[in-house]
């Protein structure tokens, strides 16, 4: 039977999803700890092969067994010989055909920025620090122009071997929360927001940049990110994005944002195929 699950994970600690030789990686663990629960050889099949320092609430894959634990005991099962960092929040069996990166899905990732006077020991991990005030009107404004399907090869870092790069973008959210003291005091979207004075981001908040999508080149959130923070302060204006998508050379976009600040929300399918 082919088994599904939903994997978060902590990704500092990984060399990213896929297996590499000498380097601890999330398929990598999944792949010790799934044989040795079932006693067969298991290879799991990942939907998104997540970058090192790359985190995840539910990245999903798949694997095949015989194994007679039910499959929605599976994830409790196999936790026990995980890592902290790592854990399946669900399994469940599907059809024998399935397979996580074939199938119509829409993905979420999200890109977390702290802005404030100094970096945060307690965020430093899972978002990009930045000192300087963005002007989120003009990176929403940006981010509407990347919605909808484009070519976005300026968005994918070299060596991604595809057949395509053009790609469909259902939606990029630019949401902002404020803390005090460790406490979210406040929290908006821009794109909902009609207040001017809140166009602008302050010391002592952290901007999440959501990105969904059908699907994803090589760092092409990262990238959008780093353009988007760029346009934020000034490095580039609205305009380049127009570029971006007429020339479709990478370097004409943004820097790609460093990898401990993305997220991978989750995968939903349109129909488990």
């Amino acid at each position: 039977m082919r088994i599904l699950l939903r994997v978060a994970y902590d990704g500092t600690s990984y060399s990213g999803w896929q297996c590499q030789d000498n380097a601890r990686t999330i398929e990598g663990a999944l792949n010790e700890a799934l044989s040795q629960l079932t006693g067969e050889e298991i290879r799991v099949i990942g939907a998104s092969r997540t970058d090192a320092g790359v985190h995840s609430h539910g990245n999903v894959c798949v694997f095949d067994t015989e194994t007679r634990i039910p499959p929605d005991k599976i994830c409790y099962a196999v936790n026990n010989s995980l890592q902290d960092d790592i854990r399946v929040i669900e399994s469940r069996e599907v059809d024998a055909d399935f397979h996580p990166r074939h199938c119509d899905s829409v993905k979420t990732y999200e890109y977390k920025i702290w802005n404030d006077r100094f970096p945060s020991p307690v965020y430093r991990l899972y978002s990009h620090f930045t000192y300087r005030i963005l002007d989120l009107a003009k990176m929403k404004a940006a981010a509407l122009k990347l919605e909808g399907e484009h070519d976005f090869g300026a968005f994918c870092s070299s060596g991604s071997q595809v057949e395509t790069t053009v790609r469909t973008v259902y939606k990029i959210d630019i949401i902002v929360d404020t803390y005090k003291d460790g406490q979210i005091t406040d929290s908006y979207s821009v794109s909902d927001n009609g207040d001017g004075q809140k166009m602008t981001s302050k010391y002592g908040q952290m901007i999440r940049i959501r990105v969904t999508g059908s699907g994803f080149l090589y760092n092409m959130v990262r990238i959008i990110a780093g353009t988007l923070i760029d346009i934020g302060n000034g490095l580039m204006d609205i305009s380049d994005i127009d570029k971006c998508l007429e020339s479709h050379d990478r370097a004409d976009a943004g820097p790609t944002a460093p990898a401990n600040g993305l997220t991978m929300i989750g995968i939903e399918y349109k129909k488990i195929c």
